[in-house]
């Protein structure tokens, strides 16, 4: 089988999988351990560079924190990126460490505590409000601190994205207010304690569809705009959230990203009058980092059983919950995975399993690998997005992975 593995890895003449331009084993010794994840910083920043290629020069790019929080690779996007958005006062902590400036952070999520508001305030972050009764605890922490409380609505969209992998829209939801309650609270933000932001708009995400997601552009701009003008305010920055799809499995095609950036620049071109000062900004956080991940475990035994073959690593689902199949997918499909020490000669067919006392922890299951031995590497792909910290890392209180930026 052809290694299948995201662009920028290779191998070296030993068959070893090559990461950053050196062997994975290198990484290893250097970090001191497996499981160890390594993102490539290289690979991050030509991600940025295309999409500043692709896009619409008036459209902001800003990196969704929840998808990789690693610190160094914060810092690292914070020199290529417009802002952060954080979904916590823990993301927003680490998001003000790199230097970001706080005009350039946003702070989403239904469940802010008052706590986090206040922080929020202080720092002068903005604050994506998420419901009415938000909105008033949000008034009374400003007023107390006396402090203006910078605000932009979050609305779920009446649409979705259609074929994204998690849908944010055109449904009861618990994120942002519903459209057609929107604008009171606009009018309100309009007025003391409150410093009006904006909008965040999200109707879905992890969508391979360029037709899929310029309609959903396409709706999200006309809704701001009727928004706005019922309102009669205007929006320093609307954010368009994010849906941009990374090819996991077999069969999945790679955005267009050249036909995405001309559609999205006719949609910001023809903008209603109302929107014409606006900024715009696409929160993006799978597309910027998941191809630049590889998680790497060790194989600490190799089993048959019922006439088939098991490799068992010292990795699992406590770290990489998502190539198991068990984060939101609804039919399992392996991840992009190879055996990090070898590669050619005769092939078996095999799974790839962690340490955990479940049978759910299913790295790869009935893949065509080379031959696997104890002491070999398996390397899994797409992990630089929704790993370690999407993962139930306590689950059986084995050590945590380690992480390098390389």
């Amino acid at each position: 089988m052809t290694d299948r593995m995201p662009q920028g890895f290779g191998r070296d003449a030993a068959g070893r999988l090559l990461v950053a331009g050196k062997a994975a084993e290198d990484w290893v010794a250097k970090a001191g351990d497996t499981p160890l994840f390594l993102y490539d910083r290289a690979l991050l920043t030509a991600r940025v560079q295309a999409f500043r290629a692709a896009m619409p020069g008036a459209l902001h790019l800003h990196f969704a924190v929840k998808a990789n929080p690693l610190p160094a690779l914060l810092a690292h996007m914070a020199g290529l990126v417009d802002g952060f958005d954080v979904a916590s006062a823990g993301e927003m902590a680490k998001a003000l460490a790199t230097g970001m400036p706080a005009a350039h952070i946003s702070f989403a999520g239904p469940g802010k505590r008052d706590r986090e508001l206040e922080a929020a305030v202080r720092a002068g972050v903005a604050l994506n409000v998420e419901s009415a009764g938000e909105l008033d605890r949000l008034a009374v922490i400003a007023a107390r601190l006396g402090l203006p409380a910078r605000v932009a609505l979050r609305v779920n969209p009446p649409f979705a994205l259609k074929g994204s992998g998690m849908k944010m829209g055109g449904a009861a939801s618990p994120f942002g207010v519903d459209a057609a309650a929107a604008v009171p609270l606009l009018r309100r933000m309009g007025e003391v304690p409150f410093r009006f932001e904006g909008l965040h708009l999200f109707a879905g995400s992890q969508n391979l569809s360029v037709d899929a997601i310029l309609q959903s552009q396409r709706q999200s701009v006309a809704l701001a705009a009727d928004l706005l003008s019922e309102a009669g305010l205007q929006a320093p920055l609307v954010n368009l959230g994010g849906g941009f799809g990374v090819p996991y499995f077999p069969g999945d095609v790679a955005l267009d990203l050249a036909a995405l950036g001309e559609g999205l620049g006719a949609i910001l071109d023809a903008r209603p009058a109302v929107l014409a000062n606006s900024r715009f900004a696409l929160e993006l956080g799978r597309w910027l980092v998941a191809e630049a991940g590889v998680y790497l475990c060790r194989v600490v035994d190799r089993k048959q059983s019922g006439g088939e073959t098991f490799l068992v690593t010292d990795g699992g689902l406590h770290h990489q919950l998502a190539a198991t199949g068990n984060f939101g997918t609804v039919i399992r499909r392996n991840y992009p995975v190879v055996n990090a020490s070898r590669s050619g000669g005769p092939e078996e067919i095999l799974s790839v399993v962690g340490c955990l006392c479940t049978p759910l922890d299913r790295l790869a299951d009935k893949v065509s690998l080379p031959a696997g031995e104890v002491g070999d590497l398996i390397a899994l792909f797409m992990a630089g997005a929704y790993g370690r910290s999407a993962s139930p890392e306590a689950f059986l209180g084995h050590p945590p992975p380690l992480e390098l930026l390389v």
